[in-house]
C-alpha cells in the first residue's frame, strides 16, 4: 500500500499549527498565573517594547536536549526565551525575552545558545540589545551544562560593553547566575513589587546564616534603587518599564562608531532664563535644587535621571541641548551639601565612562564644597572610590563643558570636570567661589595666631572670613589664569551651553595606544 505524502498545503498548516502551539510558551494555564501576578508574558513584552510588526523571531522550534530526571518528556518549543529583532522608532534593535512560563525562565543549554546568537548578530550589525529578564536562574536538570551557557553570555556582555548599548529589564525574579548579565548590562530598570534580583535568594540565608529576610528587602526594586545601586531606573508596572527603554534609547546611539540622533525639540536655543539670577540664596552655605537649574536650560525642561534615589548628592541623567543628547552630571546641594563621597563618586564616575563611549557630550554643573569627611569615608575608600570620578573626567575624550555655579573648593574642584581635568569649555557664574577651601576653614588657618589673639574673636574671624571671600572666593582669579574661559549671567546659560557645544561637536582628541586603561576599581 502505497503512503500518501502530505501534500504542500497541509505541510504549511502543520508549519502554521506548530508555530501557534511554539508561542503558547509553557501553555494556557502557566500563561493565567503569570496574567494573575500582574505580569506580561515574554510576547506580551516584546509586542509592547518594539514598533507595530516590527517583530522576527529567530529559533522559535528549539527545544532543549537533557534526557535526565525526565526531561525527556518535557520538551517546550522555544526553550523559555523568545529571541529576534525589530525595531524601536525605526531604528534597528535585538531583543531577548525570558519566558517564566516555560521551566520557570530557567537557562538552558539551547537557551543560551538562543540569546548567544542575537547578541552575536547585534555586535555584527551595530544595534542596541534589550534583555527582559524573568528568570529562575541556572536549569538545574542540565548541570553544568547550564552553567556553561551563562558563561558564555558573560563572555558577550563584556565584548559587547562599550560597543553597543546593552539595557537590562528585570521584570520577575533573577537569582544566581541570571544577576550577573543584567549586572554588567549598561543600565538596569526594575519593576516596584514583581521584580527581584540576589544572588542568594531568602530560603538559602535562613538555612546558612540563619538571617530571616523576604524578597523585597533582600533583592526588591526599591531597595536596588536606594540602597545597593545596582539599579537605574525603577517603574510602576512593566508598561512604563517598556515605554523607559525607549525613552532611554532615544537619547542613545545604536553603536560606539555613530552619533546619538538629533531630535527638533521645537525649543528656541538663544532662550534665556531670569528666573536663574534669583536661584541662589544669598547665604552660599544654603541649599537649592540644582535640578531646577538643569531642567530650566534643557530642550523643553526633559531631563531623564539616572540611579534617582541612590547617592543623591549627585545627580546624572540624559538630556538635550538644541535636539543633541547631552550626559548632564552635576552635584546637589540639597544632600550633603553637595559634597563628594563613596557613592557619588562611583555613581558620576561610571555614567561618565557610559557617555564617552558612546559619544554623548557631558556637561556639568558644579556646586560642591569638597570630599565628605569622616572615619567611614577614609576607611571605606574615599581615596580609591573618589579616584575613579577623577579617571573617568581625564579619560574621556567627548566635549567637555562645565558651569561652575557656586562653590569649587579643594580637590573636588579638579575632579569636577575643571580645565585641568581636560575640560574643554569651562564657564562661571559670578557667584563662583573657586578656592582651596571655604572661606571659614581658610581663616581658621591662615590667622590662627591672630584670632587666638584678638579680643574679640568671633568678630575677628567675620572679618577675616568676608575678606578672604572678596578676595578669593570668586571666579576672576581663574578667569585671570585661564582656567575660566569665560563669567556668563545666568540667564545666558542655556545659549552658552548650546554655542560651545555646537562648536565642540566635531572634536577628536586622540590617546596613546594601549590595551586598556587601569581604573582604580
Amino acid at each position: 500500500m502505497k503512503i500518501r505524502e502530505p501534500s504542500v498545503k497541509e505541510k504549511i498548516q502543520e508549519l502554521r499549527k506548530i508555530r501557534e502551539d511554539a508561542k503558547l510558551g509553557g501553555g494556557k494555564k502557566r500563561i493565567e498565573k503569570q496574567h494573575a501576578k500582574g505580569k506580561l508574558t515574554a510576547r506580551e513584552r516584546i509586542n509592547i517594547l518594539l514598533d507595530d510588526n516590527s517583530f522576527v523571531e529567530l529559533d522559535p522550534f528549539i527545544v532543549h536536549r537533557c534526557a535526565d530526571f525526565g526531561m525527556a518528556d518535557k520538551k517546550v518549543r522555544g526553550d523559555g526565551v523568545v529571541t529576534g529583532y525589530g525595531t524601536i522608532d525605526g531604528r534597528l534593535v535585538y531583543v531577548f525575552s525570558q519566558d517564566f512560563t516555560v521551566f520557570g525562565g530557567s537557562l538552558g543549554e539551547m537557551f543560551a545558545k538562543k540569546v548567544c546568537k542575537v547578541m552575536d548578530l547585534a555586535m555584527k550589525t551595530g544595534a542596541p540589545l534589550i534583555g527582559l529578564n524573568d528568570s529562575g536562574g541556572a536549569r538545574i536538570q542540565e548541570g553544568v551544562i547550564s552553567l556553561g551557557g551563562y558563561g558564555d553570555i558573560f563572555f558577550r556582555n563584556v565584548i559587547a560593553s562599550g560597543v553597543i548599548p546593552q539595557i537590562s529589564a528585570v521584570m520577575g525574579p533573577c537569582a544566581g547566575g541570571a544577576v550577573y548579565s543584567p549586572a554588567m548590562t549598561d543600565f538596569i530598570i526594575m519593576v516596584k513589587d514583581s521584580s527581584h534580583m540576589f544572588i542568594t535568594g531568602p530560603e538559602v540565608i535562613k538555612t546558612v546564616l540563619g538571617q530571616e529576610v523576604d524578597f523585597e528587602e533582600l533583592g526588591g526594586a526599591l531597595m536596588h534603587m536606594q540602597t545597593s545601586g545596582v539599579c537605574h531606573f525603577m517603574t510602576e508596572d512593566e508598561e512604563a518599564c517598556l515605554e523607559l527603554i525607549k525613552e532611554l534609547l532615544s537619547y542613545l546611539p545604536s553603536n560606539n562608531m555613530e552619533d546619538p540622533p538629533v531630535i527638533e525639540m521645537g525649543d528656541d536655543p538663544n532662550r534665556v532664563e531670569g528666573f536663574l539670577e534669583e536661584i541662589l540664596p544669598d547665604d552660599s552655605d544654603k541649599p537649592y535644587d540644582m535640578k531646577e537649574i538643569i531642567t530650566a536650560v534643557t530642550d523643553n525642561g526633559k531631563f531623564l535621571e539616572v540611579q534617582r534615589l541612590w547617592a543623591p548628592n549627585i545627580v546624572v541623567g540624559f538630556a538635550r541641548l538644541n535636539g543633541r543628547s547631552i550626559g548632564i552630571v552635576a552635584n546637589q546641594p540639597k544632600h550633603f551639601a553637595g559634597a563628594l563621597d563613596i557613592k557619588s563618586s562611583t555613581k558620576a564616575g561610571r555614567f561618565i565612562r557610559f557617555c564617552d563611549s558612546f559619544n554623548i557630550p557631558i556637561v556639568t554643573f558644579e556646586d560642591v564644597p569638597g570630599f565628605l569627611p569622616g572615619i567611614d569615608q577614609e576607611q571605606g575608600g574615599i581615596i580609591r572610590h573618589g579616584s575613579k570620578l577623577l579617571f573617568a573626567y581625564c579619560e574621556a575624550t567627548v566635549p567637555k563643558i562645565t558651569v561652575i555655579i557656586r562653590k569649587a573648593y579643594g580637590g573636588a574642584y579638579d575632579v569636577m570636570g575643571s580645565k585641568h581635568s581636560g575640560g574643554d569649555i569651562n564657564f562661571a557664574w559670578p557667584s563662583a567661589e573657586i578656592a582651596v577651601m571655604g572661606p571659614a576653614g581658610a581663616i581658621n588657618i591662615i590667622f590662627r595666631k591672630e584670632i587666638a589673639q584678638a579680643e574679640n574673636a568671633e568678630e575677628k574671624k567675620k572679618e577675616l572670613t568676608a575678606n578672604y571671600r572678596e578676595k578669593f572666593a570668586n571666579p576672576y582669579i581663574a578667569a585671570e589664569k585661564g582656567y575660566i574661559d569665560d563669567v556668563i549671567e545666568p540667564a545666558q546659560t542655556r545659549p552658552k551651553l548650546i554655542s560651545a557645544l555646537e562648536m565642540l561637536i566635531t572634536k577628536r582628541e586622540a590617546r596613546p595606544s594601549k590595551k586598556h586603561s587601569n581604573i582604580p576599581l
